[in-house]
């Protein structure tokens, strides 16, 4: 499972190496054989950590929400290559990285137990997305382009606790982390109300059975929307919003953990064509 993690570096290659061909003769002659967006997301995230298990007899759940503090701009990157009229291969990937430390200011005494001041809590949230898909336009209009995709769709998420609290806890509280490859299939409506405007809606499933997640279960969901003016053929910029939703759960021997995250926000970059 490990040698799947080329994943993000596989779109450009794919790219890269249509260049070497001729331009189908079904191709639209006006339209860019290559788009890339370059782009940057202001992320807002949810984040609930679930759990289940049975001591001596008794059953125990947990459920409990979590954020990272507040929002920041993280890269996001997609690119189109247009194989013909109405096929495309498009990429996608998103990544977040980001930690939250809280730090006790005053010494804390309780039941002869002291928690000194300076002790602390710390979280890591690592969580990054890729996917390369096939597009067909079902529908391919001047104006308006539906497309279907099935692709492949690459996923880590990794998540890690850690706490300094004098004599009460030292050490690492949680470690959970899984990355896997699945088949993704999605769908796009493209509209291009004049010759500088675009509106690209986007959305893709997978499900983890369908891949190699190790035990986790779930699903992961993703939606987005641009708004795109180009100057010229080759240059423009655009906004809209994202959004990403991971929901699984790995059971084993002791019980079920689980973790749902939602990352969503709005985005902006610059778009490239050649």
């Amino acid at each position: 499972m490990r040698n799947i993690r080329f994943l993000p570096a596989l779109a450009p290659c794919a790219l890269a190496l249509g260049l070497f061909h001729a331009l189908p003769a079904q191709a639209a002659e006006d339209d860019p054989r290559f788009t890339l967006r370059l782009g940057a997301m202001n992320i807002d995230n949810d984040n609930t950590l679930r759990g289940s298990t049975n001591i001596g007899g008794q059953d125990f759940k947990l459920s409990e929400d979590f954020k990272m503090g507040g929002k920041e701009w993280e890269p996001r990157l997609d690119g189109l290559f247009r194989i013909s009229d109405r096929q495309r291969l498009i990429f996608d990937y998103f990544k977040y990285d980001k930690d939250r430390r809280e730090t006790l200011g005053d010494t804390i005494s309780y039941n002869g137990t002291t928690v000194p001041a300076g002790s602390f809590v710390k979280g890591e949230l690592k969580y990054q997305v890729g996917s390369l898909v096939y597009d067909y336009s079902v529908v391919d209009g001047e104006q308006f382009d539906l497309g279907l995709q099935i692709g492949a769709e690459y996923a880590k998420v990794s998540a890690k606790g850690f706490a300094d609290l004098g004599d009460l806890y030292q050490g690492r509280f949680l470690d959970e982390s899984t990355d896997g490859i699945a088949p993704v299939v999605g769908a796009r409506l493209t509209f291009t109300p004049s010759e500088n405007w675009l509106i690209n809606i986007q959305g893709q499933y997978l499900n983890t059975r369908w891949g190699s997640f190790d035990d986790y279960k779930g699903d992961l969901s993703r939606a987005n929307a641009i708004v795109q003016y180009n100057f010229n053929r080759n240059f423009g910029i655009f906004a809209g919003y994202d959004w990403f939703k991971l929901d699984a759960d790995k059971r084993g021997a002791d019980g079920t953990v689980g973790l749902k995250q939602e990352f969503k926000g709005p985005l902006a970059g610059v778009s490239l064509s050649f």
